[in-house]
């Protein structure tokens, strides 16, 4: 198996349609992507969420980037909620919105 010590992620930065337009491409579905995690810690071998037949629109338990950022952050042993950096005026920013945590699904 991976080391917990690790965490490998392989994540897309949109869905695609599932046919091919005019220009022969396939066109883009903003409101679905997809992460694949392993190693960390996190617990494997599970699909989380699911989308229609089209894979364009989630209907079952949608994930957000923040969540997945948030399960990143919970690898590395770094807690999203109470860590903060500075913007470019001084300000600290947390590095999640408020309230997001990681993937429950993932350390259960």
């Amino acid at each position: 198996g991976m080391s917990k010590d690790v965490t490998v992620i392989v994540w897309g930065e949109f869905g695609r349609t599932p046919k091919i337009n005019a220009k022969v491409g396939r066109d883009h579905w903003p409101n679905v992507s997809f992460a694949m995690l392993n190693g960390g810690g996190v617990r494997g071998g599970q699909v989380i969420g699911a989308t229609d037949r089209y894979a364009g629109e989630a209907i079952a338990r949608p994930v957000t980037f923040p969540e997945v950022f948030a399960s990143l952050y919970h690898t590395l042993n770094i807690n999203p909620r109470t860590t903060t950096l500075s913007d470019l005026t001084g300000r600290p920013q947390y590095l999640v919105e408020n309230g997001v945590g990681p993937v429950a699904e993932l350390f259960s």
